[in-house]
C-alpha cells in the first residue's frame, strides 16, 4: 500500500516538474531572443538607416514636396547635367587626391623620422604634429583665414589645398607612428649586416613593412578632404567651390534639401558602398602579400 502510494506521488510529480522546466527553458529562449543588446542595436540600426531610406525613396520622387506625386528620374537627369555641380566635384577631387598624397608623404617621413632619430625637441614635435586634430575645426579654419590674409595669398584652390593638407597631416602621422610601435627594427640591423645603405633600408625595408598604415593614412586623409565644410568654408574663394559647400549654397538657395541634392546624396552613397568594397578587397590583397 505504501508502496503504491509512493509511485503514484512519484508520477504526480513528474510532470509539475516537466512543466517547470519547458516554462523556464521557453522564459529562457525568449531572453535569448529578445535581449537587450539585440534591442538596442536594432533601434541604432532604424535610427541610422531610415532616414537613408526615406532620401533614396523621395529622391525618385516628381514633385520638390514631400508629397509622393509619382516615380520620376528627372532629378538625376538634372543632376547629371548641372556643370556647376560637374565644377565642384572636380574642386574636391584634385584638393582631395593632391592634398591627401601630399600630406601622406610628409607625414610618413615626419613618422619615420621621429621613430629612427634621438632630438632634444621630439617630444614638442609629436605634440605640435596632433594639434590639428585637436582643435575645433572652426578654429584651424578663421586662423587659416587670417593667416592668409596676412601674407596677402587669394583665397582659392589653393588656399583650400595647403588648409586641408595641415589638417590631415596628423592622422597620417598617427597611422605611420602606429604601424612604426609595431616594427621589429631588428630587420633594420639584419638588412644592414647585409650591406644594405640608409636609401635602400628606407625604401626596400621600411616602407614595404609600413605600407599597410600609409595607405590608410591616405584613404583617411582623402575622406576627410572630401568631406570637410567648415574649414574650406573660411578659406575658399570665387570659383572654387567644392562639393560640400554646393550643397550647402543650393540649399540654401532652394531654402531645405530638394530632390536633386537627394539624388547627390544617392549617387555618393553607392560611390562610397563601391569605393569601400574594392578597397577592402585590396587592402586583404596588400596584408595577404
Amino acid at each position: 500500500m505504501g508502496k503504491s502510494f509512493a509511485a503514484g506521488f512519484v508520477q504526480f510529480i513528474k510532470p509539475a516538474k516537466s512543466h517547470g522546466e519547458a516554462a523556464r527553458h521557453a522564459r529562457r529562449a525568449f531572453r535569448q531572443r529578445f535581449s537587450m543588446s539585440q534591442t538596442v542595436l536594432a533601434v541604432t540600426l532604424v535610427f541610422l538607416f531610415l532616414p537613408l531610406i526615406v532620401l533614396v525613396v523621395y529622391s525618385f520622387n516628381g514633385s520638390t514636396s514631400m508629397q509622393w506625386t509619382g516615380f520620376s528620374l528627372r532629378w538625376y537627369e538634372r543632376l547629371f547635367n548641372s556643370r556647376e555641380l560637374w565644377r565642384a566635384l572636380r574642386n574636391s577631387l584634385i584638393i582631395a587626391i593632391s592634398s591627401a598624397a601630399t600630406a601622406t608623404v610628409i607625414g610618413t617621413i615626419g613618422a619615420i623620422g621621429v621613430s629612427w632619430y634621438k632630438f632634444k625637441m621630439r617630444g614638442y614635435v609629436q605634440t605640435i604634429s596632433f594639434l590639428p586634430m585637436i582643435l575645433p575645426e572652426i578654429i584651424i579654419g578663421v586662423s587659416l583665414s587670417i593667416f592668409f590674409a596676412g601674407v596677402g595669398i587669394p583665397l582659392g584652390l589653393f588656399t583650400i589645398f595647403i588648409a586641408h593638407t595641415t589638417f590631415n597631416l596628423p592622422f597620417v602621422f598617427l597611422m605611420v607612428m602606429a604601424r612604426l610601435d609595431q616594427f621589429d627594427f631588428s630587420i633594420i640591423e639584419a638588412a644592414a649586416d647585409l650591406g644594405a645603405n640608409e636609401r635602400e633600408i628606407l625604401f626596400k625595408v621600411t616602407l614595404p613593412i609600413c605600407m599597410p598604415g600609409i595607405i590608410s593614412g591616405l584613404l583617411t586623409a582623402i575622406t576627410l578632404s572630401l568631406e570637410d565644410f567648415v574649414i574650406t568654408f573660411f578659406v575658399a574663394g570665387p570659383g572654387s567651390s567644392t562639393l560640400p559647400i554646393f550643397i550647402y549654397s543650393a540649399i540654401t538657395r532652394k531654402g531645405g534639401i530638394t530632390p536633386l541634392i537627394s539624388a547627390l546624396s544617392v549617387v555618393m552613397i553607392l560611390g562610397t558602398v563601391i569605393l569601400c568594397i574594392t578597397l577592402r578587397k585590396f587592402l586583404k590583397y596588400i596584408a595577404a602579400k
